[in-house]
Order: C-alpha cells, then structure tokens, then sequence
C-alpha cells in the first residue's frame, strides 16, 4: 500500500469529526452547569428536592430507545431494511415518550409549587434538565427524519454513516441523562 492510501484509510468521516467536536461542546456546557449547582448547592437558601417518579421510568425508556438503536444499526449494517425500519421507528417513539415523560415529569414539579422563581435549585434542575430535554428533541427529529427516509421509495446509497452518526448521538444523550440523574439525585 501506498503512504496516501494508507492515510486516506485512517481519517475519520468529516460528519464523525463534527459530531465529536459538538458532543464535546455539550459535555463542557453540562461540566459548567453541574460545576455551577454545586457551588450554589453550598451557599444560603438553597432548597433540596425529591426527583418525581416520572424521571425514573423516563430513565428505562431511554435506555430502551438505546437499545432499539442499536438494533437498528446492527439491521442495517447487516442489510435487514424491514428490521432496520422497525427499529429507528421504534427508537424515534421511544424518543417521544421519553420527552412527554419528563413533561409529566415537570408537572409534578409544577403542581408543587416548584417553578423558576420560586428557588434557584429548581432554576438550575429546569436549566439542566431542560437544555438535555432540547438536545433528546434535536435527537428525536433525527430519528424521525431517519425514519421517514427508510421508508422512501427512492434509490438510495447505503451509507452506514449517518445511522452511526445519529446511533453514537442517541447514545451520547443517554448516557447524558443517567449522569444528570445520578448528579441530581446524590447532589441536591
């Protein structure tokens, strides 16, 4: 082999790359936040709270939809187009419910009393919870987009890029959410 196609051979996808780069930025936003709730968890006032049961089931929904992504992935690299269907389809769902589970979620919060200006931690859980709620959202538009494109009629290009991009992206949110909820259940 030649020196370029060996360095060709190695570089990593230019959407890969990207990827990386804005889960790095969404890990660093996240080390601020939680950095930033410890330091005002110290000072005066600050009110500790019980997480609603609906983040909890919201939790084995997401680690469900991590699941389907997954099988998705392994369908379409493996050329399975009705299972590959099946599964981002599956996984997309399961991103909506997790979504309409934190809402309920939050009006549990809500019925309490618990709003923005009522305390600064429950600021810094809507913040938190919901900058990771817009992030699952851009992810759920993804699936449904991915979605809606396995089930197009048009010739297509079998590209396993962009199921690994949105699969490595689903499983980043994932593991987003079980810190944030091991933070805000040993932190508060």
């Amino acid at each position: 082999m030649e020196r370029e196609e060996i360095i060709t051979k190695n570089k990593i996808h230019p959407h890969k790359l990207t990827l990386w780069i804005g889960i790095g930025s969404i890990v660093m936003m996240f080390a601020g936040l939680t950095s930033a709730y410890i330091v005002k968890r110290n000072q005066a006032g600050w009110v500790s709270y019980d997480l609603p049961m609906a983040f909890w089931y919201s939790t084995i929904v997401i680690l469900l939809s991590s699941a389907t992504i997954y099988l998705a992935d392994k369908s379409f690299r493996s050329r399975a187009m009705g299972n590959y269907r099946r599964w981002m389809t599956v996984t997309a769902v399961l991103g909506i419910v997790f979504m309409v589970i934190q809402y309920v979620g939050f009006k549990a919060f809500w019925s309490q009393g618990m709003t923005l200006q009522a305390n600064v931690a429950y600021s810094f859980l809507y913040v938190i919870v919901g900058l990771h709620a817009l992030h699952v959202a851009g992810g759920v538009i993804s699936l449904i987009v991915m979605s809606l494109m396995a089930f197009s009629k048009k010739k297509r290009v079998y590209s396993t890029v962009p199921v690994e991009l949105i699969g490595t992206y689903w499983h980043f949110v994932d593991a987003l959410w079980i810190y944030l909820l091991i933070f805000l259940i040993l932190i508060r």
